[in-house]
């Protein structure tokens, strides 16, 4: 009998067949190098420098919109959708009536700040989209309502802050903060030594610094909205974009 004959009567009886090793080139399989990471659903490894999640960073984006029903529904709807994390959201009027400003927080990748920027531009009520940069003014208000157990300390850091008391009782006290986002943590933390009652703060709102438009589609020095004298110029059921766009 045969070699061959004896190795396939050894796998028909459900014995392996031993291969000799001398015949296999390279080195042996506990030798050779096994490359990191994982393997995706398909099966196929994945890189983990390039699967590593984008860094996340804090902006600020303004909104000039048609003030109208429904128009931070919609807005806010769009980012809701998106799961995208708004940290705060103010809206207000501006100096042409029938216009209002957005102004959002947002923390995102570059990627998803720059998707909800043209998500935005897409709504019709949304006249003009922009980023602001880290040098544009920015504020914003907290009231806390303490205890009113040391009320000379609690004015003292009023006065630090530069702030208002609006109510003062013999149990608690309201006091107004309003400043940029580092002042207001700071004051919270400084008055917690009262014990803080109730808290209710505005988030964010800012404007471009000095001529820089604070939406884009204006030169600098000129002011994205009309003047009082230019808009009663027109009529306000027919106000147009051509300097918002």
């Amino acid at each position: 009998m045969s070699s061959d004959d004896s190795t396939d009567e050894r796998m028909a009886d459900g014995q392996s067949a031993s291969i000799p090793s001398a015949g296999m080139p390279g080195p042996a399989p506990d030798e050779r190098p096994h490359p990191e990471g994982r393997r995706n659903a398909q099966g196929v490894r994945i890189d983990p420098d390039v699967e590593a999640k984008p860094e996340r960073r804090t902006a600020v984006v303004s909104a000039l919109v048609e003030h109208e029903p429904g128009v931070l529904s919609q807005v806010s709807g769009l980012f809701s959708r998106r799961q995208f994390n708004i940290e705060s959201l103010t809206v207000g009027p501006t100096t042409v009536d029938g216009h209002a400003r957005i102004t959002l927080v947002v923390e995102e990748t570059d990627h998803g700040i720059e998707q909800a920027r043209k998500q935005l531009a897409k709504l019709p009520t949304v006249i003009q989209v922009g980023e602001l940069d880290d040098n544009a003014v920015r504020a914003e208000l907290v009231l806390l309502k303490v205890r009113g157990d040391e009320p000379d300390q609690v004015h003292a850091i009023t006065e630090m802050y530069e702030g208002q008391t609006l109510d003062a009782g013999p149990r608690t006290i309201t006091v107004q903060i309003t400043g940029n986002q580092r002042k207001i943590d700071d004051a919270i933390d400084a008055f917690r030594q009262f014990g803080i009652i109730e808290i209710a703060r505005t988030g964010q709102t800012a404007l471009a610094r000095g001529d820089t438009p604070t939406t884009p589609g204006e030169e600098p020095g000129h002011s994205t909205e009309p003047t009082d004298e230019q808009y009663s110029e027109t009529n306000s059921d027919t106000t147009t974009k051509t300097d918002e766009n």
